[in-house]
């Protein structure tokens, strides 16, 4: 038996192994899904738009839509999922265009018409270069910015907002950190070993300094609520926390009415905040 035994144990331990060189070796895969092909816009909306092309700071071309809402001074830079492209969010441009918000999104370097391939800093880079093209193309406000990310763009957008000024940062179904996506899918896996990405959102929400709003659905089957219990739990005063209904991709949509008066609080809120904000610095 005792052969048998160590042969058994020699090939779990192969086993095992082999499947941790291949869950390292597919880490770009799981993590970014994009869709090159572009087939759909605002305009299919009835929507005006402007379709953008900006630089990233190591010179790539990253492509976006701007689109504007009537007499509007507040714009949210929209950080979106990790699968598909910008046009898989025409929902949500919708929602914010009816709330009265201007809205820029951009894809990633390798998603849609964007050059490059994608990598965490490549992320980065990205939105650091969208928010330039609105600071600086734009001649906007930094206090007229909204940063907002879903799922894997809610790291993207804490990242941004932890190094520049912002009027608000929103992250909606955002995770903690890579590691612990990671250990929440392959318990049994030393995920720390083989991780190949960080995206350490709880750590970078602790340097943001503008009003906060996390919004998450308990139901979601992909990300945990929980994780947006500690986001919440590590950011600076002001900040809200949203429940919502619904899977990890639709829970704005299913909660609907949650979500947009979230959001039209939000903004009442941001208005006599900057408002008690300026009293404060006059007196």
């Amino acid at each position: 038996m005792g052969p048998m035994l160590i042969s058994i144990a020699a090939v779990l331990f192969i086993a095992y192994w082999g499947l941790g060189v291949i869950l390292y070796l597919m880490q770009p895969v799981f993590l970014y899904s994009p869709t090159r092909e572009v087939t759909y816009t605002p305009g299919e909306l009835g929507l005006d738009f402007d379709s953008v092309v900006f630089q990233t700071g190591d010179g790539l071309k990253l492509t976006g839509w701007y689109i504007p809402a009537e007499n509007s001074e507040l714009t949210v830079l929209f950080c979106h999922g990790n699968g598909g492209n910008m046009m898989h969010r025409l929902d949500s441009i919708n929602i914010f265009y009816n709330l009265g918000l201007n809205c820029f999104i951009f894809d990633y370097r390798g998603y849609g018409n964007s050059e490059g391939k994608p990598t965490e800093e490549g992320t980065y880079l990205d939105a650091a270069a969208a928010y330039k093209w609105l600071t600086e193309e734009k001649k906007m406000s930094p206090d007229n910015i909204i940063i907002f990310g879903r799922s894997l763009g809610g790291s993207i957008a804490a990242q941004l907002a932890s190094k520049v000024k912002a009027r608000a940062l929103i992250l909606e179904s955002s995770f903690t950190s890579y590691v612990d996506m990671g250990k929440k899918f392959y318990p049994y896996m030393p995920v720390r070993w083989f991780a190949s990405y960080s995206y350490r959102t709880i750590n970078y929400i602790k340097d943001v300094h503008c009003p906060v709003m996390v919004i998450h659905s308990r139901n979601d089957e992909i990300v945990p609520f929980e994780f947006s219990l500690e986001l919440h739990e590590a950011a600076n005063e002001p900040k809200e926390l949203i429940e919502l209904s619904g899977s990890h991709n639709d829970g704005f949509l299913v909660s609907s009415e949650i979500y947009k008066s979230s959001w039209i609080k939000l903004l009442k809120f941001l208005e006599e905040y900057k408002s008690e904000s300026a009293r404060q610095q006059a007196s």
